[in-house]
């Protein structure tokens, strides 16, 4: 009997603070609605569309704050937006609109868009936070920043996300965890860089340890990317190489250039141990043709292994140390291939 009293009381109680939430949040509207025009009102208060101070003519008004409990719509908004669940404007913003969910914008964006999940807007100037994806219909010019994808018809400034970079002209930079995509981007950075007026190579390299890769290059014309796999021909154990990395072409020539890289290099069995080994590398290139490249030059590498194999691969260190079963070590190397290019 206590029990249900309880229940009783809790219910109560909750439907008490609902009441209380919606009677403040009608009278700020009431508040706020009187001496404003139908045309443009600046204070925009609701629970969702239409339960506000604008009611029905919601996509009517351009505000210069707005607060939805679940979501609002407005014709524009110049100043701070809120919404719990997301914020539908008509036209333009500017300022500062946040969403748990999503933005979306007929129009454009001048200043910081962040929303839990997608901003959609047709174009931006300034910053725009997304959780999982940006979505531009044409230029962007600042920063877009999203947990997987990016999207712009134009990108001045930098695009980055955890997957994929998409645009058709970039002036700036794409960081991407996995792809970047464009016409036009001379500093992509990811694993592999789709990039209609750049440059992509396929090749066959093999360096000091004998670790031969077959790589795959892709990027601008003055980033890229680097994805190898391979064999090392002097291991028994760990055998299985994988590569990857960034590079840039470096006064680049008709027939010669010289391209600097930054890569990690890992051999493996499948099963037990570890072999891994960072490398910067400064490769003269020379053409044969317009589309075969030959290449080779020194390398400064630094490794951590716990393998006896992986231990015998280089002899002689610059630097080495070892704390029980693990060395880590600092050698000079160097690594020699040739490439196709398209």
């Amino acid at each position: 009997m206590i029990s249900s009293k309880l229940k009783t009381s809790n219910r109560t109680s909750i439907f008490v603070c609902f009441k209380t939430f919606l009677s403040i949040l009608f009278l700020a509207a009431a508040l706020v609605a009187q001496g404003q025009t139908n045309e443009q009102r600046s204070i925009h208060v609701g629970l969702f569309y239409p339960i506000s101070n604008h009611g029905v003519q919601a996509a009517q008004y351009t505000n210069v704050f707005s607060l939805n409990a679940i979501a609002g719509v407005s014709r524009a908004e110049k100043g701070l937006t809120i919404g719990g669940v997301t914020n539908v404007i008509k036209e333009n913003a500017s300022g500062f609109q946040i969403a748990g969910v999503s933005n979306h914008l007929g129009g454009s964006s001048r200043g910081l868009l962040i929303a839990g999940v997608v901003n959609t807007y047709d174009s931006a100037a300034g910053f725009q936070v997304a959780g999982l994806t940006n979505i531009a219909r044409n230029r962007v010019k600042g920063a877009q920043l999203a947990g997987l994808i990016n999207t712009a018809e134009t990108v001045d400034g930098v695009q980055i996300a955890g997957l994929v970079n998409k645009a058709k002209k970039v002036k700036g930079v794409q960081l991407a965890g996995l792809v970047n995509i464009a016409d036009s981007s001379d500093y992509p950075i990811g694993i592999i860089n789709i990039i209609k007026n750049g440059e992509k190579s396929v090749g066959i390299s093999i360096d000091e340890t004998l670790t031969t890769l077959a790589t795959f290059r892709s990027g601008g014309r003055v980033l890229y990317g680097i994805l190898g796999v391979g064999y090392n021909f002097k291991n028994s154990d760990d055998k299985y190489a994988l590569e990857g990395g960034i590079g840039a072409h470096i006064g680049k020539g008709k027939r010669f250039r010289v391209n600097a890289e930054a890569v990690t290099v890992n051999l493996s069995d499948f099963k037990k141990g570890n072999y891994s080994r960072s490398a910067l590398r400064l490769m003269p290139a020379f053409k044969i043709s317009p589309n075969l490249e030959i290449f080779a030059g020194p390398s400064v590498n630094f490794i951590q292994t716990n393998t006896p194999d992986g231990k015998s691969l280089t002899e002689h260190y610059i630097w080495d140390h070892t704390s029980g079963n693990n060395l880590k070590a600092l050698y000079v190397g160097g690594t020699g291939g040739l490439q196709w290019i398209w």
